[in-house]
């Protein structure tokens, strides 16, 4: 039995996390790479319960992925984190070493990369993201390595304006900040990121300009959101949240048992099927 062998455990944790499809993703990576005896479950758990549960694991955990409101209190219970967890001060993604060594990374925004690279996106003369929490932050940093030009963020308040320009000094994006008001004009951009709550940009989708260019809404429930719906009837191409939880899993699925390359489609599919069962 070889030490990948006996670490064979992983987990999401996170509060609330019932509604978690990472389990349905990883299960169906395993099963694909023939790892019989791997397990994938969800905790529910807070930032106040999360120390005592990191200590109590034993050698037989391989990794674990960090879902809100967790990503941010992770980081002082771990040795290292990766430079592109630093970048935007959250991790999603644990891997425990033979040592016991326990390491941070956040797949989210090489995720990102990943889910427009799969719709032909690779570069954009700018963009635009609708709202400014903790998800806007990771589509910045990804956005780093494609836009040429001006990212326009689109905020409600002062204070998510000012964290919003913070991002973009520290990420090295030029951002301009535009009020929420006329977040209609950001439809135009040829790449908008859509990083707001469920049902906070319905109000957007009788503006889809006529020729529409890539749409990025990371929900992926409900599914398709009106925007969306309202962006593919004009044609335009959508990249939706379902495609990022898949690309940031199988890095996960990768960094977690050291199987490479992890096959996208199974994973897919099987978030697929468990959406339309909810």
């Amino acid at each position: 039995m070889t030490s990948a062998d006996r670490r064979h455990r992983a987990a999401v944790l996170g509060s609330p996390i019932a509604h978690s499809l990472s389990p349905v993703l990883h299960r169906a990576a395993y099963a694909e790479l023939g790892l019989d005896g791997w397990s994938y479950d969800r905790f529910e758990i807070d930032e106040q319960a999360l120390p005592g549960f990191i200590e109590g694991l034993d050698g037989t955990w391989a990794g674990l992925s960090l879902t809100m409101p967790l990503k941010r209190a992770i980081i002082p219970l771990l040795d290292e984190i990766s430079e592109t967890a630093a970048s935007v001060e959250a991790v999603n993604t644990v891997v425990f070493g033979e040592d016991g060594r326990r390491t941070g990374d956040n797949t989210d925004i090489p995720g990102m990369v990943a889910a427009l690279r799969e719709r032909g996106v690779e570069k954009a003369e700018s963009a635009a993201i609708l709202g400014a929490g903790a998800t806007a932050s990771s589509a910045l940093a990804a956005l780093s390595g494609i836009c040429a030009g001006p990212v326009t963020a689109y905020v409600r308040s002062a204070a998510r304006a000012d964290e919003m320009r913070g991002w973009g000094e520290r990420l090295g994006v030029d951002v301009k900040i535009a009020d929420w008001a006329e977040a209609d004009r950001a439809l135009a951009s040829p790449l908008v990121v859509a990083t707001t709550p469920a049902g906070s940009a319905d109000v957007l989708a009788g503006a889809v300009p006529e020729r529409p260019g890539t749409l990025f809404d990371v929900l992926y429930e409900p599914w398709p959101t009106r925007l969306a719906a309202a962006w593919a009837e004009r044609g335009g191409a959508v990249v939706g949240g379902l495609d990022l939880l898949v690309h940031q899993a199988v890095l996960q699925v990768e960094q977690m048992t050291g199987r490479s390359p992890v096959p996208p489609a199974a994973m897919r599919k099987a978030g697929e099927q468990a959406l339309a069962a909810r």
